[in-house]
């Protein structure tokens, strides 16, 4: 005879059921939901990531198995080329600039490869710890580590402290990654990173998304911001002509390698 299942495995599915419909779902709502404490919900939630099942993010979790992309430490291997091609071309955009805000991710790792042969002062804001390393090389380069709740699959802090911190700053440009470059704009996978990235685009008048073309076409899970002047696409190709065309449509640029 098949054993019962437990409570708390039911519980558990339910959950995962839960945050399949949406991600974007709290500690405190899905106690709600299912009837039981906070405190039960932050144990099974523990639990579920220990096993694999999901990945924790600032107040709640998304399902394992719907992750939009391959975590940091795949990606890096990844279109490695083609990185390093946005990389150079975003810095003969932004290498003029006495202060930037840099995102975390693979190609933002790239960019902060070519800017720390940069040779003359400047102060990067981050709140990606693989970024504020590759730069401390550069004596020249004042890095200012945002603080937070650290991420550690994205190697990079979230939550409100980042993002109230995001918000003392006023840095004339803004470069990140993005998971996702759709006709809609930009988004990312991760709800905690999409929360930081949003102030961080917010707080700009300037903005870059460094994106290869395997983001095109694609929506994730947090949109980030919606095409307009501000916001610039640097890529390896050129996108397809329904994404160049909304591009175009908004007065968003887009920048190509030599």
């Amino acid at each position: 005879m098949k054993p019962s299942r437990s409570r708390k495995e039911q519980r558990q599915d339910n959950i995962l059921s839960a945050l399949e419909a949406n991600p974007a779902q709290r500690v405190n709502q899905l106690a709600e939901e299912l009837d039981v404490s906070t405190e039960t919900i932050r144990r099974d939630l523990a639990e579920l990531d220990q096993a694999g099942r999901l990945s924790r993010t600032y107040g709640g979790a998304i399902v394992a198995q719907n992750r939009f992309e391959p975590l940091l430490n795949d990606r890096i291997n990844l279109n490695v080329a083609e990185r390093q091609a946005i990389a150079s071309r975003a810095l003969q955009e932004v290498a003029g600039e006495e202060a930037l805000l840099l995102g975390g991710g693979a190609t933002m790792l790239q960019f902060a490869r070519v800017l720390r042969n940069i040779m003359r002062r400047i102060t990067v804001i981050t709140p990606a710890y693989p970024i504020a390393l590759e730069l401390s090389s550069n004596p020249l380069i004042e890095i200012v580590l945002l603080p937070g709740g650290f991420e550690p699959q994205e190697r990079m802090v979230c939550g409100p402290e980042t993002i109230r911190a995001v918000e003392r700053y006023r840095a004339p440009v803004v470069l990140i990654g993005a998971s996702g470059v759709s006709i809609d704009g930009i988004s990312e996978a991760m709800l905690g990173v999409g929360e930081v990235y949003s102030a961080m685009l917010a707080s700009a008048g300037r903005s870059y998304v460094l994106a290869d073309h395997s983001k095109f076409e694609k929506r994730a899970l947090v949109l980030l911001d919606r095409w307009h002047d501000g916001l610039s696409l640097i890529t390896d190709r050129e996108p397809a002509a329904e994404l160049s065309a909304a591009l175009r449509r908004n007065g968003s640029g887009l920048l190509l390698p030599d």
